[in-house]
């Protein structure tokens, strides 16, 4: 069940990322999947998983700009 939430979680930060950058919804998957924020994601421990989809857009959109 753990991995469909995040599975689902994931989708939605994609999909607002893309909104955001307007760029297409594969190549947002392909920036968060490439990104410290879902290594941190995928990982229980971090506590990431249970931050608002708004609040790890914002964190991925910090770590981009570095």
């Amino acid at each position: 069940m753990r991995d469909q939430v995040l599975w689902r979680k994931t989708a939605r930060i994609a999909t607002m990322l893309a909104e955001h950058l307007n760029i297409d919804v594969e190549r947002a998957l392909d920036i968060l999947y490439n990104s410290r924020t879902f290594a941190l994601l995928e990982n229980p421990d971090s506590g990431l998983q249970l931050q608002s989809d708004l609040y790890i857009l914002t964190d991925l959109l910090r770590e981009l700009e570095s």
